[in-house]
């Protein structure tokens, strides 16, 4: 049993899909009376770090706060700066801006809409204290390259893998390459908490760091902290991933294989159906490793392109307007020729597990039209 919102076809450009367990998980959270840290919570950290094959996974609440923690556990700070690309949700750069530090923004490679090795390595200064690359749409992009040029001068790279939980970088799946690495649970990511993060870290220096920051500072168990005296012992935020939350992320846990499955079949229906199309460019997420989070194009003429598909109730999105063009960025923008091109072309198509094929058919069916009709407006 499935559970669908309203609007969940082509009205919507994401939407959360439930399996149907998660209803009974929440519920079982709130009969205990325990609803903040539990022991579920370090059930799902145990469980994601069985899955990804690591060591150690920390659970926090959101995929900004998994960002925020670990740029301070690599002890990136005010005067320091961090290359990044601008072609990103704003929650990457805002968490580089909470630990004081300036965004150094750099392009993307149009087809991936990742970095590439050579421009963030043309980007580093005296003052660059991290690399945020973003593995943009789930594409699980090589990132050995950047770590092995960076490390070695200390350097740190953190990956922004909000969109790729679960995608393959070789055999290895994203979070088990030795990386410093961050995942979002949100609303609409392929696996979803309600809303929650992870942070992988590289150390178990580093995997206390976080836990320690994402509890206020307290270190203390729950035992320690009935008594009458509580120790604070660094700065620390409220960052705790819920019972909750780690219900619904594990019941989620538990169907990803058909998450996977899904995804990839819808994707691939796009792929197929847009090949008739002239004047479209898919971005490549590179489907047989990646979990796919989005399914974009490139068209001229975006934005009439973009308000002729919605004036046919197509929910199509822009992910994401450049960051460096942002007024709250402004102070740190500069000239980006390839991210500007692409910023004006993009348009992500609806992409959900509630999607049928003939939906996607229909979808790139009234693309194609609002394309001509787009070009015929001088």
């Amino acid at each position: 049993m499935t559970t669908a919102p309203a609007a969940s076809g082509t009205q919507r450009n994401a939407s959360p899909y439930l399996y149907g367990q998660e209803a009974a998980a929440v519920a079982q959270v709130l009969e205990s009376g325990q609803y903040g840290h539990t022991a579920l919570t370090e059930e799902f950290e145990d469980r994601v770090a069985a899955f990804l094959g690591v060591t150690d996974a920390v659970a926090v609440s959101s995929g900004t706060a998994a960002l925020h923690t670990a740029l301070l556990a690599a002890r990136v700070g005010p005067g320091d700066e961090v290359i990044v690309p601008s072609m990103t949700f704003c929650a990457t750069v805002q968490a580089i801006r909470a630990v004081g530090a300036t965004p150094r923004f750099v392009e993307i490679n149009p087809a991936t809409l990742c970095v590439d090795q050579q421009v963030v390595l043309d980007a580093v200064t005296e003052s660059t204290a991290a690399v945020v690359p973003v593995l943009f749409g789930g594409r699980a992009v090589d990132l050995s390259p950047i770590h092995s040029a960076l490390e070695e001068r200390g350097i740190a790279v953190i990956e922004d893998a909000a969109h790729a939980f679960g995608s393959l970088n070789g055999t290895r799946r994203v979070g088990a390459t030795g990386a410093l690495t961050c995942f979002s649970f949100g609303p609409i990511k392929n696996l979803t908490c309600g809303q929650g993060g992870m942070v992988i870290p590289r150390t178990p220096e580093e995997a206390d760091t976080i836990r320690r920051l994402r509890l206020l500072g307290v270190t203390q168990s729950q035992t320690e902290r009935a008594s009458t005296t509580c120790r604070v012992d660094s700065f620390g935020l409220r960052y705790q991933l819920s019972g909750i939350n780690a219900a619904i992320g594990l019941a989620q846990l538990g169907h990803f294989d058909t998450t996977v499955e899904t995804r990839r079949r819808l994707w691939g229906t796009y792929r197929d159906a847009l090949r008739t199309l002239e004047g479209v460019t898919l971005v490549d997420v590179g489907p047989r490793t990646a979990v796919p989070h989005l399914c974009q194009v490139r068209v001229g003429r975006r934005d009439q392109v973009f308000q002729e598909v919605r004036s046919r109730e197509i929910g199509v999105g822009v992910h994401y307007p450049p960051n460096h063009l942002q007024p709250a960025f402004a102070p740190w923008r500069r000239a980006l020729p390839i991210t500007e091109q692409v910023g004006q072309e993009i348009l992500s198509l609806p992409f959900h597990q509630h999607l049928t094929e003939d939906q996607i058919n229909r979808v790139v069916a009234d693309l194609g039209q609002a394309i001509k009709t787009a070009r015929a407006v001088r």
